[in-house]
C-alpha cells in the first residue's frame, strides 16, 4: 500500500556555541491512510521535534536538512511555502499539541476558535462555520455543545480543553491527525476517554493517525505500528501486535519493564538506568550503550536498522546474532 505519509532520512540540526547538534537524526517511517502510528520514547527523544518537521513548524533557529524527505501523498511538504503551506497546515493536517492551556487563546471563546479553522480554509459564512463548530464539540463529546461555543478555556477542565484542542484539529477534516501527548497531565479515566475519543474520530472519518507518546501503555489496541525512539533514532520499528510480543531492541525491553502490571504476581519495577543524553553528549557508536545491560563487542560501532523479523527491524547488532 502507497504510505499517505512519508518521512526519509529526517535530520533537525541546531547551532550552539560548541557547534551544531542534531535532535533528530536519521528518522525513517511511513504512515498509511486511515491506520496509527505510535511514535514512542522517552522525554528528549525527539519525537515532538520529528511531528512538528512534518509541519515545518520547528522552532528557530533549527534547521531541516536539505537532504531530508517528507511527502504526503505526492507532495513534497518540505518544498511548499506560503499560502501552499498554510493550505496543508490544518486542511490536510490537523495537530493537538501537548498544553491545551498554551496552545488555547485565553480572550477569545471556544466557539470563535474552532470557527477559526473553519473559516481559513472554507468559503462558509460565519454562521455556517458556528454551526459546524457546535456538532464538532458533540463529536468529541462535550455535552451542552451550544452552551460551551461561548465558554472561555478557564471556564473549562482539563478534559474539556483537550477535547476542545481535538475539535480545533478536526474542523477543517484533515486526512491525517498528528496527536503530540494528547492525555498529557489528565487523570487516568478522562485518558481513557479522551483515547476513546480519538479512536472513534479515525474510525468514522478514515483518518490516518500519528500518536506521539512516552506511554507504551496507551498503544496496546489503539496503534497498528510502533516506532520506538532513542537519542534522535528510531531504534526499533514493528506491528505492534508484534511488538509487545517480542520487544527485541534493550531499549523497548526496557520500556516495557518499566511498564506496571495488574495481571500475574506482583513484581518490583526495573527502570532503565540513567537518562536520555543530550544532543552535546552522544556517546559514539550505539546511543543506548552507556545505559545498556548488554555489553556488545561491536558497540562502538553505530548499528543500522537490521531485521530481527517479518516488517521487524531494530538499531542493534544483536540482530545479527552475535554476543
Amino acid at each position: 500500500m502507497t504510505p499517505l505519509l512519508e518521512v526519509r532520512d529526517l535530520r533537525i540540526s541546531f547551532p550552539t556555541g560548541g557547534g551544531r547538534i542534531t535532535p533528530v537524526d536519521g528518522v525513517s517511517f511511513a504512515l498509511e491512510r486511515g491506520r496509527t502510528l505510535a511514535l514512542v520514547g522517552e522525554s528528549g527523544c525527539g519525537k515532538s521535534l520529528t511531528s512538528l518537521a512534518v509541519l515545518q513548524l520547528v522552532p528557530a533557529p533549527g534547521v531541516i536538512d536539505p537532504s531530508s524527505r517528507i511527502r504526503l501523498g505526492d507532495t513534497d511538504l518540505l518544498a511548499l511555502r506560503g499560502e501552499a503551506l498554510r493550505e496543508v497546515r490544518g486542511r490536510r493536517i490537523g495537530m493537538i499539541f501537548q498544553d491545551p492551556m498554551t496552545s488555547l487563546n485565553p480572550v477569545f471563546t471556544v466557539g470563535d476558535q474552532i470557527a477559526e479553522g473553519i473559516l481559513a480554509h472554507f468559503d462558509v459564512p460565519r454562521r455556517e462555520a458556528m454551526a459546524r463548530a457546535e456538532r464538532l464539540v458533540g463529536e468529541v463529546g462535550i455535552g451542552d455543545a451550544k452552551a460551551r461555543l461561548t465558554a472561555y478555556p478557564h471556564q473549562l477542565s482539563g478534559g474539556m480543553r483537550q477535547r476542545v484542542m481535538i475539535a480545533i484539529a478536526l474542523a477543517a477534516e484533515p486526512e491525517i491527525l498528528i496527536a503530540d501527548e494528547p492525555t498529557t497531565a489528565l487523570d487516568v479515566t478522562v485518558q481513557a476517554q479522551i483515547l476513546e475519543v480519538l479512536d472513534g474520530l479515525r474510525e468514522s472519518r478514515g483518518m490516518a493517525v500519528l500518536l506521539i507518546t512516552h506511554d507504551l501503555g496507551i498503544v496496546a489496541g489503539r496503534a497498528d505500528r510502533v516506532a520506538v525512539m532513542y537519542a534522535g533514532q528510531i531504534v526499533e520499528e514493528a506491528p505492534t501486535a508484534e511488538l509487545f510480543e517480542r520487544p527485541s531492541h534493550p531499549y523497548t525491553q526496557g520500556l516495557f519493564a518499566s511498564v506496571p502490571r495488574l495481571e500475574g504476581p506482583l513484581s518490583r519495577l526495573t527502570p532503565i538506568r540513567g537518562t536520555v543524553p543530550p544532543p552535546t553528549a552522544w556517546p559514539a557508536g550505539c546511543r543506548f550503550r552507556p545505559r545498556c545491560p548488554i555489553v556488545h563487542p561491536r558497540s562502538e560501532t553505530m548499528p543500522p536498522l537490521l531485521d530481527v523479523g517479518p516488517d521487524h527491524r531494530m538499531r542493534c547488532w544483536l540482530a545479527e546474532g552475535e554476543t
